[in-house]
């Protein structure tokens, strides 16, 4: 199929986390793949739970789709990665950025995870680099590597869709933040430059979304054109002098999101807890003035 493919694609929203995640159809057949998949996490009790990732996986089977692969734009921040369970339910190579291995060296330090603990993505099944490609049946994937929030963050172009994790939200709400270890405002503008470059009609799906004031309900979709129109942050020919100082302000007033310290710890094993202690349990570690 063409660059000009157009996939199917079905959003799924997790309120809890204002999270997107979404499957992407082959729309000649019933190759799929899953992007940002999201593991139901409450932190006051430690306890997991799988109703959004059980939305997802019942929208697979009754459909009758084949999912091969489960993707992540980035090492998520924000909220607990389902992956491995949907792998185990449904099938599917778990892909990320070859640079998560820069993400594991550096919250392996700070969760001082032990020398069990392998820093080279050895957890996923493909390590996507600028320029690769991959399959959803017919449908032609390409990879963008887009980083500035995270070092690991990752476009995946399919047809006339993009993917863009946490790099872009819709345009009335702006950019990521770029505060978090190997993160970087001036390397986010060039990344965002490279995604604007796309042709004006593709498909932009963004990773959250928060209600811009004024607007009543949440979206996610939104073309390369609008975002180079009218995105508050960067749009309308922002120079990367402006979007820097603007960004690097705005990060010094933010809190860290509240799962950020069990999400990072799972994200960085492609979804896996830790493993357990002697007694058969499984910690989280809290770093106490480490983020």
């Amino acid at each position: 199929m063409t660059a000009r493919a157009r996939p199917e694609v079905t959003g799924f929203f997790d309120e809890a986390t204002n999270t997107i995640s979404y499957v992407v159809k082959d729309p000649a057949g019933t190759a799929c793949a899953i992007v940002d998949s999201v593991l139901d996490f409450d932190y006051a009790s430690g306890r997991t739970d799988t109703h959004s990732a059980d939305a997802v996986i019942a929208h697979v089977k009754a459909v009758g789709l084949t999912v091969e692969w489960i993707l992540e734009t980035h090492v998520h921040a924000d909220h607990l990665s389902a992956a491995p369970y949907i792998q185990e339910q449904v099938g599917g190579k778990i892909g990320i950025g070859a640079n998560i291995t820069v993400v594991q060296d550096t919250f392996g330090k700070i969760f001082n995870e032990g020398t069990e603990f392998q820093r080279d993505g050895s957890q996923f099944d493909r390590l996507f680099r600028e320029g690769d490609s991959f399959r959803i049946g017919g449908l032609e994937g390409h990879v963008l590597h887009t980083p500035g929030h995270t070092p690991a963050c990752l476009t995946y172009v399919v047809g006339d869709a993009a993917f863009v994790g946490d790099t872009l939200f819709m345009p009335d709400f702006g950019t990521a933040r770029c505060d978090f270890p190997g993160g970087s405002a001036e390397m986010l503008y060039n990344s965002i430059q490279k995604i604007l470059s796309l042709p004006d009609a593709t498909r932009i799906f963004v990773g959250h979304d928060y209600k811009a004031p004024g607007r009543d309900d949440y979206a996610w979709e939104t073309t390369v054109a609008e975002e180079k129109a009218r995105n508050v942050h960067i749009g309308a020919g922002r120079s990367a002098e402006e979007f820097v100082a603007m960004r690097e302000a705005r990060d010094r007033t933010l809190g860290m999101p509240r799962l950020i310290v069990p999400s990072l710890q799972v994200n960085m094993r492609a979804g896996q807890m830790p493993p357990p202690e002697e007694d058969g349990t499984t910690y989280l570690k809290v770093p106490v003035n480490k983020l």
